[in-house]
């Protein structure tokens, strides 16, 4: 599978959870259908979309990617959509998130299979 593909894959993963997970809350404990039909297909299609991913990259690599690059998004979804505040501390924080992928993804070797 070429490398395209994958980081394609791995990045439908990652906005299908960040969608699954921001209708969470919506669903008032999966007591209304519309956001919980969104938030069980959106978890669905991401695990099948990241075990696509996971026939070239290594489970570790894939997973950090996804997850921290996850926390990211959905702390903006947060800050944008739901007037969540982030402090200078979470900003930091999530700044080394996003230089933690930078550096996996630019400098590991583990990458390669």
């Amino acid at each position: 599978m070429s490398s395209l593909i994958t980081y394609s894959t791995l990045l439908a993963a990652i906005v299908l959870e960040v969608i699954a997970t921001s209708f969470l809350q919506k669903t008032e404990q999966f007591t209304k259908l519309v956001p919980t039909l969104i938030t069980g297909l959106g978890y669905a299609g991401a695990f099948y979309c990241l075990s696509i991913a996971l026939k070239t990259l290594p489970v570790s690599i894939a997973y950090a990617i996804w997850s921290g690059l996850g926390i990211v998004l959905i702390a903006a979804v947060g800050w944008i959509f739901f007037k969540q505040k982030l402090d200078t501390p979470a900003i930091i924080g999530l700044a080394f998130i996003i230089i933690g992928v930078v550096i996996v993804n630019g400098f590991s070797k583990s990458i390669a299979h």
